[in-house]
């Protein structure tokens, strides 16, 4: 019995940990069933201790409006952050830093990071100074222009080594203070089928897309970085979502807007960001979604700044990386706190760090 058994193992299971580790995926796997994909990103979370882990949730920031770069150098190297969002900057500066820290990583022999920003075209040009000009997102008229912008964008963020952008935006109207010329306008069909293209463009060219601003930041009033907005009644911009989810948006950035005067998807006074029944009720229970959730920036925006831990709300409301928290440790040190009184929201955890090491073993950066 024990012959047969070191020889199955010898036949059936070092074959295929061997095509799990050799094997090479893309962004167009990260939905399929794929037993060899499944078999890798499990290979890689068994190695992970528990802050390790968590660490693939929290995303911070660099760059001239981010943290200094010493900071998210250390963050990493102690394995606080799975990522870091970089913000306005030189593509000069902002490539010698994603360089620096991909050296650390390799030489500390932790995972690497995953680097965002927010390349929309509208503040394209504020992220990456000098980069060249390709317009606002509510100049792009039909698909050949939104190609076009898509192949500048990508490219710069290659160039740059960024993995993950948080764009296009779905919200209806330019006509909100915070949106303004970031909408691709008011007409409801031509923003999905226009941000589609750039989500569908942006994905075939290797570089993760991100729509926002979940559940729909277009068709109210006020600005999240400034003060609490609000949703009277009813969600009006979520069915945006349905073909963009239907067609393969890899994730969604939920947003600090809170919902009222809704019987079933009201907020209770929190912001979206916050609310399990916007983040997991609505959209991955009832809408289906199987990627990444990205709270929008947790440090500076006032809708959410006044919340006592909105990092642990976010979390547990569903979302799976937790955007420029103001302090990574606490944030990394209430979720370990968390998981060990409460074993559904362990198995959550667990649900979102094995998501996002699949982006990273599609995105290549994880060999």
């Amino acid at each position: 019995m024990k012959y047969f058994s070191v020889l199955l193992f010898i036949v059936f299971i070092m074959p295929f940990t061997s095509i799990a580790q050799n094997a090479q995926f893309n962004l167009n796997d990260f939905y399929a069933d794929h037993p060899v994909l499944d078999h890798k990103v499990d290979s890689i979370f068994n190695t992970l201790s528990d802050r390790q882990k968590i660490a693939q949730m929290i995303i911070s920031c660099t760059g001239e409006l981010g943290k200094p770069e010493a900071v998210v150098k250390k963050l990493a190297e102690d394995d606080v952050i799975g990522g870091i969002v970089f913000l306005k900057g030189s593509k000069k500066t902002h490539t010698e830093t994603i360089d620096q820290l991909n050296a650390n990583s390799e030489k500390n022999k932790t995972l690497p990071l995953i680097y965002s920003m927010d390349a929309e075209p509208s503040l394209f040009a504020s992220r990456i100074k000098g980069a060249p000009d390709v317009g606002k997102t509510i100049d792009i008229k039909n698909n050949e222009q939104s190609d076009a912008v898509v192949s500048v964008i990508n490219q710069e963020l290659k160039d740059i080594g960024v993995h993950h952008n948080f764009a296009p935006v779905l919200d209806i109207s330019p006509g909100n203070e915070a949106i303004k010329s970031r909408s691709y306008g008011n007409n409801k069909d031509s923003v999905i089928n226009l941000a589609n293209r750039f989500i569908k463009c942006t994905q075939e060219g290797g570089i993760i897309a991100t729509a926002k601003h979940f559940p729909g930041h277009g068709l109210v009033k006020g600005d999240t970085h400034k003060q609490s907005v609000y949703i009277d009644g009813p969600l009006q911009e979520v069915d945006n979502y349905k073909p963009i989810i239907a067609d393969g948006v890899l994730s969604i950035m939920i947003a600090h807007i809170t919902v009222i005067n809704n019987d079933i998807f009201g907020t209770e006074g929190l912001p979206s960001s916050c609310s399990r029944r916007i983040i997991t009720d609505l959209l991955k229970d009832g809408m289906c979604f199987e990627g990444i959730i990205v709270s929008d920036a947790l440090n500076i925006m006032k809708a959410v700044t006044i919340l006592d831990n909105a990092p642990l709300l976010a979390s547990k409301a569903g979302c799976d990386m937790i955007l420029m928290p103001q302090d990574e440790e606490k944030t990394m040190n209430s979720i370990l706190s968390e998981i060990k009184k409460d074993a559904a929201y362990q198995e959550q955890i667990i649900a979102s760090v094995k998501k996002i090491l699949r982006l990273k073993v599609c995105a290549g950066m994880i060999k």
